[in-house]
């Protein structure tokens, strides 16, 4: 019997396993595709074989072969170590997983390099669809990508130059809620802690902080401001700046939990009893020991509610379907949350 490739050191292939069982290669595909019609002995050989070789058949080869997509879908993030992400993904994959499909999950660092080289990936493995969360207002690779027939939608960002389906937060409306809380409670000094200015996010909650200010006739004061600051660390050094200042702020709202943990440790540190509010729920907020007003929603639903659009979409691809309809746009609502009040 020849030597099976498997066990001279390379890729097990079905050939491999049809030389094992001492059968052809169309009679061992035909048992790996549970056909009925082989004799039983013939199915237990081939299978035996396999299992030997340690044979996997190449499901996304074969689908693709039989003119059905991968079973992938790629979802694209800009920071794992946020918990956001993933209880956005929890949310994306719970949805996906009812119609078969696999999340592939792809972290950019907010790079927008990365993020091109990321998509350009996931469009070569052709996946059946793509969930961003873009690091940038540049948008074409994610464009280019719906362009050539892969169903995309955004999270967190609204699309830029072309059209398709996105979920957002209310990010301008919490945080104008949340700044509006600090200012009810006599606050007229309040420091902005947020994300860098490219991000969309991090814009709109600051857009928000600026307009709960002006209804209250308090002027925007920049020296308040601090932007860039994606790790808790980064959001430590620039909340002890503004409680450092001559006349530091009485309180700070925070545009993600990030910066929100940051700030906590800054104003332990600093002995003050400066007020904190912040937008993004998160574990624990309740044991930090400090009166903490939090812009909440539920990230799972903004996952769930980006994977129905993706499979809306993916449906839209079939034989026979109805001609797609206009990009939508889905807003999750926020509220407040209070801890240690």
């Amino acid at each position: 019997m020849p030597e099976p490739q498997a066990q001279r050191g390379g890729k097990t292939t079905l050939r491999d396993v049809a030389e094992r069982a001492e059968v052809s290669t169309m009679t061992a595909s035909r048992v790996l595709r549970d056909d009925p019609r082989v004799l039983p002995a013939t199915r237990a050989r081939v299978r035996a074989a396999a299992a030997e070789l340690g044979y996997r058949p190449n499901e996304v080869a074969r689908s693709l072969r039989l003119g059905r997509g991968t079973g992938l879908v790629g979802l694209v993030v800009t920071n794992l170590a946020n918990p956001f992400y993933s209880r956005l993904a929890l949310g994306v994959d719970s949805v996906v997983a009812g119609d078969g499909l696999k999340t592939v999950i792809g972290n950019t660092g907010q790079n927008l390099d990365s993020e091109r080289e990321l998509v350009a990936d996931l469009v070569a493995r052709r996946v059946d669809g793509i969930i961003a969360v873009p690091a940038a207002a540049d948008q074409r690779h994610l464009a280019a990508a719906a362009a050539d027939g892969v169903p995309v939608v955004l999270a967190s960002r609204p699309p830029d130059g072309f059209a398709a389906d996105c979920v957002l937060v209310d990010d301008f409306g919490g945080a104008r809620d949340a700044t509006a809380r600090l200012i009810a409670r006599g606050h007229r000094r309040i420091g902005f802690l947020g994300s860098p200015p490219a991000v969309y996010t991090g814009t709109e909650r600051l857009r928000g902080y600026a307009d709960a200010l002006a209804d209250a006739g308090i002027p925007l004061d920049e020296n308040r401001v601090r932007a860039g600051q994606t790790e808790p660390r980064e959001a430590e050094r620039a909340a002890a700046e503004l409680l450092a200042l001559p006349e530091p702020p009485t309180a700070l709202f925070c545009s993600n939990n990030r910066n929100t943990i940051g700030a906590f440790r800054a104003i332990r540190a600093s002995g003050t009893d400066t007020a904190l509010a912040g937008f993004d729920d998160f574990e624990l907020a309740d044991a930090l020991g400090l009166p903490l007003t939090l812009v909440a929603y539920d990230s799972d639903e903004l996952g769930r509610a980006a994977g129905r659009l993706l499979a809306d979409r993916m449906r839209e691809k079939k034989p026979g379907a109805a001609p797609p309809g206009p990009a939508r746009r889905i807003v999750t609502p926020t509220s407040l949350v209070e801890y240690g009040t």
